[in-house]
């Protein structure tokens, strides 16, 4: 049976990124202002600073260490109850933290330490985590166990007051690094075939084990999914750490106006963030574990109505642009689950421009899935720009990029002229059926996140791929204990 013919349809209800931010899983510091309405600000915070400082690279803004703003943090300095953890390395930054690598002195492991900007408050997400993180009887399968264990989770939370006011500290698992910066790192761009297969059969499970909970992710993309570290890391001490990956480098912070000194609660040195990742091409299959992060924007359809989404436009499911008071809800997030998946195995994002105004992105839609609802169809002004009223492309045959042409020069051709494996033909053809039923315009016609699971390409290529990289992963744990 075609799979589209076969899903169900959904209840009626609907529903940035600074260097190396994405290394510590959860809220990835919301790195930019398009995610401040989930979050609580004073009003005292957003002010600017009088102070101006040297521009520093990969390092976080120093105007923002005001009343509100960041906490100072050093290399060496030891927060939490009891001094527990010291700070051995900077992960990264984002609007509202810093992110840090610390040793945790009760476990001698290594923790990821958020410290938040005294304006925010990270309690919301605080709590979907550890929502999530509660197993139920329901919970009790096999795939339910072990999406479970791909969502981030908090080992430790606390607070600290210093010159810029009270922070909010959480402590989670390190991770290597997103898959975007994975992809960047890399000149292909691209995965190996079942290294982009498991990922993308271990997001599909993190994202049903989400839905199931009833929550919305609402912000998946690349950056939010991140690479779980090895736990050979925790074998290195903090010198071999710094042998491998590099000490950190203080950078001096200099006012531009050199009758100035610093302002108070102002760090006299920057910490360039470490690199713990990876390229893409040279991640082996045992090593794409994943973690899926930043549940910032996160929400449960039942609780709350959630009118804009906050996901990259070039993601974005289209009833956020032509349905803006109805609430957004499940369907939401296979829309951009689906734009993911065909990423993964692809060298660029499925719809073709991070800068593209919206009226070209919702033309590129169209390009691949056909004429929208009437209804939609009616309400889009622009729509003359690019379609006669029969529904066809103004633009010249070659300049219209429909499945097929973006399958073979995104995904195949790259592939193949890398040596990075190609899809077969059966396994191209499940694959589109797949996604052009994840991206149907009407979310209710969408198949829910089990029947993307037991869609043909999943089960006969993604999921495979996946216990291939589990079997991987525990006999090179096995060979380590011998």
């Amino acid at each position: 049976m075609s799979i589209c013919g076969s899903f169900r349809t959904y209840p009626l209800c609907r529903r940035v990124t600074v260097s190396n931010v994405n290394h510590l899983p959860i809220t990835q510091c919301l790195p930019s202002a398009r995610l401040m309405s989930p979050m609580t600000l004073s009003a005292a915070a957003r002010s600017t600073s009088d102070f101006r400082y040297g521009y520093i690279e990969d390092v976080e803004d120093f105007e923002n260490y005001r009343p509100g703003g960041y906490h100072p943090i050093q290399i060496d300095d030891r927060l939490g109850p009891n001094r527990r953890y010291r700070i051995v390395h900077k992960l990264g930054h984002g609007t509202f933290s810093t992110a840090w690598l610390a040793v945790d002195g009760r476990t001698s492991k290594y923790v990821a330490v958020k410290v938040c900007t005294a304006d925010a408050d990270p309690q919301r997400e605080i709590d979907i985590l550890s929502h999530l993180s509660t197993v139920t009887a329901k919970d009790n399968n096999p795939i339910k166990d072990a999406a479970s264990g791909m969502i981030s989770k908090i080992l430790d939370q606390f607070s600290i007051t210093g010159p810029k006011g009270t922070h909010s500290c959480i402590v989670t698992v390190p991770a290597r690094c997103s898959l975007k910066e994975t992809r960047e790192a890399s000149g292909p761009g691209l995965f190996q075939l079942d290294v982009a297969r498991s990922p993308a059969a271990q997001l599909v499970m993190a994202v049903e084990y989400v839905l199931s909970k009833g929550y919305v992710h609402a912000d998946l993309h690349l950056g939010n999914i991140l690479l779980q570290l090895p736990s050979s890391l925790n074998e290195l001490s903090v010198p071999a750490l710094y042998e491998k990956f590099g000490a950190p480098d203080p950078q001096t912070v200099i006012p531009l106006d050199s009758t100035q000194s610093l302002d108070t609660g102002v760090p006299s040195h920057a910490i360039p963030p470490v690199w713990l990742g990876i390229s893409s091409h040279e991640l082996s299959l045992q090593e794409a574990k994943l973690l899926l992060s930043d549940f910032g924007v996160a929400f449960s359809p039942s609780k709350e109505n959630r009118l804009q989404s906050y996901t990259p436009l070039v993601i974005r499911p289209p009833e956020a642009l032509f349905e803006p008071t109805t609430p957004l809800s499940l369907p939401s997030d296979i829309w951009s689950l689906g734009c993911v998946i065909f990423e993964l195995l692809a060298h660029r994002s499925l719809i073709d421009g991070i800068l593209a105004p919206q009226d070209e992105i919702t033309a590129q839609q169209v390009e691949l899935q056909g004429r929208m609802p009437e209804e939609w169809w009616d309400k889009w002004e622009l729509r003359d720009k690019w379609f006669y009223e029969d529904e066809r492309p103004k633009a010249a045959e070659c300049d219209v990029w429909d499945w097929d042409r973006r399958f073979k020069e995104w995904v195949h051709e790259p592939r193949e002229r890398r040596g990075l494996g190609a899809l077969g033909e059966e396994e191209k053809v499940a694959l589109l059926e797949l996604l052009k039923c994840m991206l149907r315009w009407r979310p209710g016609e969408r198949p829910i996140a089990e029947e993307v699971l037991d869609s043909s390409w999943m089960r006969n290529w993604a999921m495979p791929a996946y216990e291939r990289s589990r079997f991987a992963s525990e006999q090179q744990h096995l060979e380590g204990v011998s």
